[in-house]
């Protein structure tokens, strides 16, 4: 069975891009992907890789854990969400390594489902941004250890996923920039569900939704009924039209605050995250949906 581990990142709309998932179980269902609800198996997936640090897995828990997550049903592919997959929002940043655990709870995940195979599909984040969003319900003294001791200017993306590909090479790993994420929500939703290129989807707008004007989105769907036939290419050039035209004037802001940063940082963040998806592009077992 495929095993598909959204893992967030955190701060990149991941619990909307779950309910988007889940509105799509029904026809997802029928060529046999299940979407479980995640009371199903967070805290169940939880606790049998954190006893796995302890010792191998019980002989029958992969079919223990399957039959509680699928409930006697069958699949050939099923969605596991989980933004907290490797590790909490303060762990998710060590000694300047963002989430330094993941490789670690792959190699668990691996023993877990010997016989199955385990995809990740993760989003990325401009660290100028990711942080003081993922930080942002954090305690100042949370905040301040976990910046502790790491430049942020050497925070790299490549270096979770080389560390991710090293550990568990047998693995692919699917990303995507949260930055372009409106524009391409509807293919994320397809790729994490196995779907053709051109199925439909339900939700293929809900993030649109909730950085556009109503007037805009009206006219925007209007639109789209009028073209029924525009190309997937075409229709994240109209997406961008009305993004550019539309968007709620404080849904495009973000902030960043966080102790010591200034705006030469930001941008020196930026450009390096801009060098570092050229690099990611060209990981080989990595896949970058871009726009």
């Amino acid at each position: 069975m495929q095993v598909i581990i959204h893992c967030g990142a955190h701060a990149t709309e991941e619990d909307l891009l779950l309910k988007a998932l889940l509105k799509n179980a029904g026809a997802l269902s029928e060529q046999g992907t299940a979407v479980p609800g995640p009371g199903r198996y967070r805290s169940l997936l939880k606790d049998c890789l954190a006893a796995m640090k302890n010792g191998s897995a019980a002989k029958d828990a992969p079919e223990v854990l399957w039959d509680a997550i699928l409930d006697d049903r069958q699949a050939d592919r099923v969605i596991l969400s989980n933004p907290h997959f490797f590790g909490s929002p303060r762990h998710a940043l060590q000694d300047g390594r963002l989430y330094p655990e993941a490789g670690h709870r792959l190699q668990a995940l691996q023993a877990l489902f010997p016989y199955d195979q385990p995809e990740i599909f993760m989003a990325l984040r401009n660290p100028a941004t990711f942080l003081p969003a993922m930080f942002a319900k954090s305690s100042r003294s949370i905040v301040q250890n976990a910046l502790q001791g790491g430049d942020p200017l050497q925070l790299r993306w490549s270096g979770l996923l080389a560390q991710m590909r090293d550990m568990a090479p047998g693995m692919p790993v699917t990303v995507w920039c949260y930055e372009d994420l409106p524009l391409i929500w509807g293919q994320v939703l397809r790729d994490l569900g196995g779907m053709e290129i051109n199925a439909p989807v339900k939700g293929g707008m809900d993030l649109l939704a909730t950085l556009m004007q109503p007037a805009g989105m009206e006219r925007l769907r209007a639109y789209l009924a009028e073209n029924p036939d525009l190309t997937e290419i075409h229709k994240r050039r109209v997406y961008a039209a009305f993004l550019d035209k539309f968007a709620m004037e404080d849904a495009l802001e973000e902030e960043l605050d966080l102790p010591g940063w200034t705006s030469v940082l930001v941008e020196e963040m930026s450009e390096r995250y801009e060098e570092d998806l050229y690099l990611i592009q060209r990981m080989p077992g990595v896949t970058l949906i871009a726009p």
